[in-house]
C-alpha cells in the first residue's frame, strides 16, 4: 500500500492520516479537499505528505472518503470509476444505506468497503484532528461480504491497529439503530441550544449560570451543520421515526409534572438509571 489519498482533510481525514503514518509509515499520504485554505492547513500541520486532485486517484491504492454523507453520494461512482484495479475506496460517513446503495449500482463493488468510525468530537477542520480520536472507539464495517475479502482484511487490520474494535452490520440495520444512539442526539443538543437562546435572550445569564450538565447536554451543538443536515436528510424516516418515540416521552413527563404526580417522575427516572450499567466503561 503505497499512495493513500484522503478526501476531506478534517478531524476525521486528519486523525485518520495521522494514524496511518504510524501504521503504513512508507505510505504516501495525498490529501484533497475543495477547501483550499485546509488542504494547506492539513500540509502545514504535517497530516498529509502531498496535495492532491481527484483525477490522481488513478494511482490510489487506498482511497479514504471522510466528507458530508451527500457529497459522498455525488463523488462515489467518480472515485469507482477512477479506481485502479488494487484500489479499495473506504467512506466514514454516519449513514450508510444511501451510499451502498449507490456503490450496489457500480461494477467496482467488490472495491468498495462501507465503514463508519463511531468516533469524533463536536470540533472540525485540520487543526482539529489528533492521532488518538479512534483509540478504543467502535468501528462499523457494513454489507462486508460485498466487498473482496483480501481488500477488506487488510483494512481490518488497519483498523484495528489504530485501535478499533469491528462490528458488523446490515446496512438498514446500521441507519436505524444510529438514528436512536447519535443522530437523535445531535438533534437533542441543537433543540436545547436553541430553546435556551430563545429564552435567555441575554448571552451574559447563559454564559453565568450554564454549568456542566447544560454544557455536556449542549456540546454536540457545536456541530457542523454542513456535516448533520445531510445526515438527517439521508436518514430521515429512521430520525423521524425516533424524533416520534422522543416527543412522546417528552409529552409524558410534562404531563405527570402537570398532574403533581412527583412519584411517578421519581419512578420514571429511578428506571432510566439502567443507562449507567449499559454504558458503563465508555467514556
Amino acid at each position: 500500500m503505497k499512495n493513500i489519498y484522503i478526501i476531506g482533510t478534517g478531524l476525521i481525514g486528519g486523525s485518520l492520516a495521522l494514524n496511518l503514518k504510524a501504521v503504513k509509515p512508507k505510505a504516501v499520504i495525498h490529501g484533497i479537499d475543495h477547501n483550499e485554505g485546509h488542504l494547506t492547513e492539513a500540509l502545514n500541520l504535517g497530516l498529509i505528505h502531498k496535495k492532491a486532485e481527484v483525477e490522481d486517484i488513478e494511482r490510489a491504492d487506498l482511497v479514504l472518503l471522510s466528507i458530508p454523507v451527500d457529497a459522498t453520494l455525488n463523488l462515489l461512482p467518480r472515485i469507482l470509476d477512477l479506481l485502479p484495479p488494487q484500489g479499495l475506496v473506504v467512506d466514514m460517513g454516519s449513514t450508510k444505506a444511501s451510499i451502498c446503495q449507490v456503490a450496489d449500482a457500480h461494477p467496482k463493488r467488490a472495491q468498495f468497503l462501507a465503514n463508519h468510525p463511531i468516533a469524533g468530537t463536536e470540533f472540525s477542520g485540520p487543526k482539529a484532528a489528533f492521532v488518538d480520536l479512534f483509540k478504543n472507539k467502535t468501528n462499523i464495517i457494513c454489507d462486508l461480504d460485498k466487498t473482496e475479502p483480501k481488500r477488506s482484511k487488510e483494512m481490518i487490520e488497519i483498523f484495528k491497529a489504530m485501535g478499533m474494535s469491528i462490528r458488523y452490520m446490515d446496512a438498514v440495520e446500521h441507519d436505524k439503530h444510529i438514528a436512536y444512539v447519535s443522530h437523535l442526539s445531535h438533534i437533542s443538543s441543537f433543540m436545547l441550544g436553541k430553546t435556551v437562546i430563545d429564552k435567555e435572550k441575554n448571552e451574559l445569564n447563559i454564559f453565568d449560570m450554564a454549568g456542566s450538565g447544560f454544557e455536556s447536554t449542549v456540546r454536540l451543538a457545536k456541530s457542523s451543520p454542513d456535516m448533520w443536515a445531510p445526515i438527517f436528510e439521508q436518514n430521515k424516516d429512521n430520525v423521524i421515526e425516533t424524533l416520534n418515540e422522543y416527543i412522546q416521552n417528552l409529552n409524558h413527563f410534562k404531563a405527570l409534572m402537570e398532574s403533581d404526580d412527583f412519584e411517578s417522575v421519581r419512578n420514571e427516572m429511578r428506571s432510566i438509571n439502567h443507562i449507567k450499567t449499559i454504558l458503563k466503561g465508555i467514556s
